[in-house]
């Protein structure tokens, strides 16, 4: 059975960006970077823009989330250094690491790309210590998820040489509250905007990007009827917030 040929890449120009497939056609041939079973894993051509636009060959490209290796394969069409941590490898070249407290030097990297939990959506493994455990609008408030995640952005600081760049690549969540309809009846957690305020204490702001995700589960008829009846929306877009290092200094 033949594959259908994907739209070649090629550099996006507005803020608005979308594409109508995860993965794009490698060089080497190979249709897919990470593993499509991965659950939340990140468009590879996003990254592929990034890595066109904020670095170099042979340039160290940090994921301390790495996932499924997307980052990596990456890496690898480009001629970039993929360095990837996760606190559970799915193969043998992402290392073992906590993306609070990772193994590197000060200043070691030239670009750092994350795509951190959204909250608890997503079930990413049995460790206790994933982030992903911990709930943005929970009985805290959300405090311990945004401490974790404060934790991350400084590590990304800290490893991150002066005038590179690095990109977070987020979306809101909204959920509902068992046994009640409608928008008034939800909890939304507006994760970006946290987020960027986050980053905003370490980093200067370059640009912010919307990613449509032409998710198919967001047409399905169950879906819509449930968000039609329910009177809240589908996530139908993602954040990319890309900064800058930029030493207090200059």
């Amino acid at each position: 059975m033949a594959f259908l040929k994907r739209p070649p890449l090629r550099l996006q120009t507005t803020t608005l960006w979308e594409y109508p497939s995860q993965h794009y056609d490698s060089p080497s041939g190979s249709r897919m970077q990470g593993d499509k079973d991965y659950i939340g894993a990140t468009p590879s051509w996003i990254i592929w823009q990034l890595l066109q636009r904020y670095t170099r060959e042979g340039d160290k490209v940090l994921d301390p989330m790495c996932g499924s290796g997307t980052t990596l394969d990456v890496c690898t069409d480009l001629g970039r250094s993929g360095i990837g941590f996760d606190l559970v490898p799915a193969r043998p070249d992402i290392q073992s690491a906590d993306a609070r407290k990772l193994p590197l030097e000060d200043a070691s990297v030239d670009f750092v790309f994350v795509d951190p939990p959204y909250s608890t959506h997503v079930e990413y493994s049995d460790d206790s210590r994933c982030i992903g455990k911990l709930d943005a609008s929970g009985e805290d408030g959300g405090r311990a998820y945004y401490a974790a995640m404060d934790r991350v952005i400084s590590e990304m600081h800290r490893v991150l040489k002066d005038r590179r760049y690095v990109a977070l690549y987020v979306s809101d969540s909204w959920r509902r509250r068992r046994g009640e309809k409608g928008a008034g009846n939800g909890t939304f957690m507006p994760i970006g905007f946290e987020l960027f305020a986050r980053l905003r204490g370490h980093f200067r702001p370059i640009d912010v990007i919307s990613v449509v995700r032409n998710n198919a589960t967001l047409a399905k008829g169950n879906f819509k009827k449930a968000a039609e009846e329910g009177n809240f929306f589908l996530r139908g877009f993602n954040y990319l917030f890309i900064m800058k290092k930029v030493a207090a200094t200059r």
